[in-house]
């Protein structure tokens, strides 16, 4: 794959190494393929045949960052785990809360609604209270490689956007059909992975 056209890359991993090695951490590559298909990809796949709109993001961070890697940096007796989500955790009362991030144009408290008291209770987001900008401004003092790396707004493993075309690689076509309106057709259709329910155009 092209470098930059997604986040998991071998390319991503070397930058992830490049930066470990420039602020002397060790670096580690586990990898989740499997988990990361099963319980991401697939869920996706089927969300979309069913004319639903799924959010593999939410997906990923219960199943795989907070799932798999979570119980893997156990296993290598991690204290904490630190991601670079933009997000908070407060104590209070006793118990864990996630708030919004500082940069609330970059808040992803929505994408990890799902976590639990303990895994909140061992979790750092220390790009919480930080925006964007400062981020790179950082990365940009330690000469890491990310530090002017382009943004993405597309799900990882769709980097074009093309969600029908994926679906159609992985899957296979949805059958064509018609769109009828009061009893009468309307025009033809191109597979209801094409359209999810709610769509307006």
């Amino acid at each position: 794959q092209q470098k930059n056209k997604d986040c998991c890359t071998v390319f991503h991993a070397k930058d992830a190494l490049l930066a470990a090695q420039k602020v002397g951490i060790p670096h580690y590559v586990i990898d989740f393929t499997a988990e990361f298909e099963k319980l991401v990809i697939d869920y996706f796949i089927s969300e979309y045949k069913k004319g639903r709109t799924p959010n593999p993001c939410i997906v990923c961070n219960k199943y795989i960052k907070f799932g798999a890697f979570f119980k893997k940096a156990q296993d290598f007796n991690a204290n904490f785990v630190a991601t670079g989500h933009y997000a908070k955790i407060t104590l209070a009362n006793g118990r864990f809360l996630m708030q919004r991030a500082a940069d609330e144009k970059k808040d992803q408290t929505y994408f990890l609604y799902t976590l639990s008291q303990e895994q909140l209770s061992k979790t750092l987001f220390p790009l919480g209270n930080l925006t964007k900008k400062e981020t790179r401004e950082i990365a940009n003092e330690f000469g890491l490689v990310t530090a002017k790396k382009k943004e993405s707004q597309e799900i990882c493993f769709v980097p074009d956007g093309n969600y029908a075309s994926f679906i159609e690689k992985k899957a296979g076509a949805s059958p064509y059909g018609n769109f009828i309106f009061k009893g009468k057709t309307v025009g033809t259709h191109k597979g209801i992975i094409h359209y999810t329910v709610g769509q307006r155009r």
